[in-house]
């Protein structure tokens, strides 16, 4: 299976800047169904780690209000070419996925 997640990463100056999508459906709970008229059980994502070289230099805590397949992106210093990043997601199902790749 492939991954929910798409990274990209480019250091600069000492200053890695990461930006990632996610595919997830993010659903609030307060949407309804056309065909039942029911609400859309609540599906997104909590919590979302990166870590470099295994320690964690960012980390979130997500609602319902963030949009489906979400961006994100942001800087960090210290990492060099070669250094591994990781980035993880919990969503309110207890799904998870990861991916890992080297900063360039």
């Amino acid at each position: 299976m492939s991954s929910s997640i798409r990274l990209k990463t480019k250091t600069r100056n000492n200053i890695t800047t990461v930006r990632a999508i996610i595919r997830h459906p993010m659903e609030t709970g307060f949407r309804v169904d056309i065909d039942s008229g029911n609400l859309v059980p609540a599906h997104f994502i909590k919590l979302v780690t990166v870590k470099h070289n295994d320690q964690i230099v960012f980390s979130c805590d997500w609602s319902r209000a963030v949009s489906k397949n979400p961006y994100l992106s942001f800087m960090f210093a210290g990492a060099k070419a070669g250094d591994k990043l990781e980035l993880s997601w919990l969503d309110t199902q207890d799904k998870t996925d990861k991916f890992e790749t080297l900063i360039n």
